[in-house]
């Protein structure tokens, strides 16, 4: 298990705030030399914790205004090979397996409740899925964040070894 600092969650604030931001903005706004931040993002990306950057889109906007859960019950001796079917549909933003009543949680964006209608029939046409429920997303008052969480493992863990806190 990798350990983060204040400083380290300042920077991935930074980040998830303005992605496009430059190392040398990143450190303006944190207080400290490009050099240590660019040293904190070199090793978060080498130890796993920083996998990458992508931007936030609005499927909305793309023309896919439904996005629902979609939970399966499945014959978990053949897991992968459902997985690899799910991979396989376009509509599928995400796959988590569970532990509970379902097996799988299953992300999708989709153009109308019409067609995740024949999603649907399209999941459950893969071997092995025995059944599903859906739910839809009618808002998102709270979108996918880390930083609260973040900063809560990190409150007591300083600003760094080498880097003192900004006055």
């Amino acid at each position: 298990m990798t350990t983060i600092d204040e400083l380290d969650a300042a920077i991935l604030d930074r980040l998830a705030a303005r992605a496009r931001a430059g190392v040398a903005e990143i450190a303006t706004d944190v207080g400290v030399s490009r050099m240590t931040v660019h040293h904190r993002l070199r090793r978060m990306e080498d130890e796993g914790v920083l996998l990458g950057l992508v931007p936030m889109i609005s499927l909305t906007a793309v023309g896919l205004p439904v996005q629902a859960l979609v939970f399966l019950e499945i014959d978990q001796r053949i897991m992968a090979s459902i997985v690899q079917g799910l991979r396989a549909l376009p509509e599928v933003l995400e796959v988590r397996i569970q532990a509970g009543r379902e097996d799988l949680l299953v992300r999708v964006a989709i153009a109308s409740l019409e067609e995740l209608q024949g999603l649907t029939a399209e999941i459950v046409a893969i071997e092995g899925v025995r059944k599903t429920t859906s739910t839809f997303t009618v808002a998102t008052p709270v979108p996918f964040r880390v930083q609260p969480v973040l900063e809560k493992l990190t409150r007591d863990a300083g600003w760094g070894r080498s880097t003192p806190a900004p006055a």
